[in-house]
């Protein structure tokens, strides 16, 4: 069953809310404990997001821009520029070898005996004997989130994922947490693992794009249907999510790509 969502629950510390608050947070705590934050490389491009007001030293990120090339016919170009994200980089080991790109990501256990575990078996207890058991549990309970890692590191180039398992010091207690083992994966690899096909993934943009730019020129919502194998598209006024505004106007129905 998935974590209760009900007034009643709202504020609990297992609600859907509070647990993505807590997953958001122990991720970014996460990539400042995994790095040496003395020791920097600095990309080609800096931090977009980064402004001179900020008080607080930002996670540990680098974005590299990409290029690919969508094209389907040998004479046929379709770039399309990517910014991906990396968290951290393992030094070269010789003067003539680059040094390698990490990408860091966090599964969390708030508590294996509430609703909304998913059947997960105890990390303390199951980690070091069992590990399987609980990575499978994790590729059924959150295939989506990390079939997401794996395509994210692939785009970016990174040489490694670095996947920190993080617990509850106390399950009634979510403002406290330890880290119990890491896990170093190559991203092809998990990939493989997970069954994602990045040629199948590479084809649903290709598609998306053309509709896209099928369309005048405007702002549009692209958006899932969250029952059916659907995503619509939707003109919306250049204005959107400023000011409340009419409901957008459907202009174009596919099915998506499984």
């Amino acid at each position: 069953d998935p974590p209760l969502d009900n007034d009643k629950e709202k504020d609990s510390i297992n609600s859907p809310g509070s647990l993505s608050l807590e997953a958001t947070f122990v991720d970014q705590l996460f990539s400042f404990q995994a790095v040496k934050e003395n020791t920097v490389l600095r990309l080609q491009n800096s931090n977009p997001f980064a402004s001179p007001d900020d008080t607080e030293p930002l996670a540990s990120c680098g974005y590299r821009y990409r290029l690919f090339d969508l094209g389907v016919e040998e004479d046929e170009t379709f770039p399309l520029v990517v910014r991906t994200q990396l968290e951290a980089y393992i030094p070269a080991a010789s003067i003539k070898s680059p040094p390698q790109y990490v990408t860091l990501r966090t599964l969390n256990e708030f508590d294996s005996k509430a609703q909304g575990a998913g059947g997960a078996p105890d990390w303390r207890s199951k980690l070091d004997s069992q590990r399987g058991a609980v990575v499978a549990t994790e590729m059924k309970n959150n295939s989506f989130k990390l079939s997401k890692w794996a395509i994210q590191s692939i785009l970016a180039g990174a040489d490694v994922m670095k996947i920190g398992y993080v617990s509850r010091m106390n399950p009634r207690d979510s403002s406290r947490h330890t880290t119990l083992t890491t896990a170093t994966l190559r991203p092809t690899d998990f990939a493989t693992q997970l069954n994602v096909s990045l040629s199948n993934g590479w084809g649903i943009i290709r598609m998306i794009s053309d509709m896209c730019l099928k369309q005048p020129e405007g702002k549009y919502l692209l958006i899932k249907d969250p029952n059916k194998s659907v995503i619509r598209l939707y003109a919306i006024p250049s204005a959107s999510f400023t000011a409340a505004e009419e409901e957008p106007e459907v202009i174009e129905e596919e099915e998506a790509a499984e």
